[in-house]
């Protein structure tokens, strides 16, 4: 029990330093859609292959063996790949159909559905703990993104349930994640995989002809849209050999030692933690509402860490009672 105690201690620590790290993210995109129009999908295309390309010398120098996968492993990571490609073309496509605060609080949604989804799926425990925490988390998105204004609102449902289908996706892509942990992968093999299948996909995209999804390259040319921008492709280099490597590696990780709705209910800290950076890098304004969203998330995964710790607690005191030798005499 200790050693199961200590795991998920570990688990919550590299999850939340994934989170952490993750939330960068969206200050390098917003610097490449604001300084320089990068269109979203090119963005995610280039992303997904600096990705590959930090990972194809680390792993060939330090671990060549992560490159072999058994065949009904590779179909399963190719899924993998087409999951995420997916994920990341329709977060952008949010994005443009509902506006960045509304898009935040329905990806949210992805603690609620991979809760149900594991305990269906993985038969990982769902009790009222466990929904408490995704309440919370929900309603602490719904404040962090400055979405209680209905204004934001005044969307149609075609835009709603793209939005909320980033949220689902996003929940596939965790339970990929523990499932792939279970079947013996290790997480930096479906880490370079999933991101090479996504690229090919996200290239294909980009090619279809007609512009025929908001965000994607018009024409092949515009998939070098940076140019001869140097400062452009180095930051884009940063934002996947960074933050992006390290985070969606780190999840990876943590995937192992955490049921997969634990691990995505971490994630959605990411919000928080991402005004808070905002805050201190960009010296944007941190209103009332978002600090009482940050303390609603941070209040989920504390609240589910500090049960289960109690939980666990109370099982291995009734274990060590129950082996514990009889005093003398009782036992003949």
């Amino acid at each position: 029990m200790h050693t199961n105690q200590t795991n998920l201690t570990r688990g919550y620590l590299i999850a939340l330093a994934s989170t952490a790290v993750l939330s960068t993210t969206a200050i390098f995109i917003r610097h490449l859609t604001q300084a320089y129009h990068l269109p979203a999908l090119v963005l995610a295309f280039w992303r997904d292959v600096f990705v590959v390309l930090t990972l194809l010398p680390v792993l060939g120098f330090l671990r060549p063996a992560a490159f072999r996968v058994r065949h009904q492993d590779m179909a399963y990571l190719i899924g993998y790949g087409i999951v995420l490609a997916v994920f990341n073309a329709l977060w952008a496509l949010s994005v443009a159909l509902n506006g960045a605060a509304i898009a935040t609080v329905l990806v949210c949604s992805s603690a609620a559905f991979t809760a149900l989804l594991g305990w269906w799926l993985l038969r990982e425990p769902l009790g009222w703990v466990k929904l408490l925490a995704v309440a919370l988390s929900l309603g602490g998105c719904l404040l962090v993104s400055d979405a209680l204004e209905l204004s934001v609102w005044r969307t149609n449902m075609l835009s709603i349930l793209v939005g909320i289908t980033t949220g689902l996706l996003y929940a596939v892509y965790s339970l990929m994640g523990r499932s792939a942990s279970q079947r013996g992968l290790n997480p930096w093999t479906t880490l370079f995989y999933t991101f090479t299948f996504a690229a090919v996909l996200l290239l294909f995209v980009n090619l279809l002809p007609g512009n025929m999804l908001p965000g994607a390259a018009a024409r092949p040319v515009d998939l070098f849209w940076l140019g001869g921008a140097l400062d452009g492709w180095g930051i884009l280099f940063l934002l996947a050999a960074g933050p992006t490597v390290v985070g969606f590696g780190l999840y990876s990780v943590s995937l192992g030692l955490l049921p997969s709705s634990v691990a995505n209910l971490i994630a959605t800290l990411e919000p928080a933690f991402t005004v808070v950076s905002a805050y201190f890098l960009l010296g944007e304004s941190l209103n009332e509402t978002q600090i009482t969203g940050s303390l609603m998330l941070l209040a989920s995964v504390a609240f589910l860490r500090i049960y289960e710790g109690w939980s666990g607690g109370r099982i291995e005191a009734k274990r060590t009672r129950a082996i514990e030798p009889l005093p003398e005499g009782l036992g003949k």
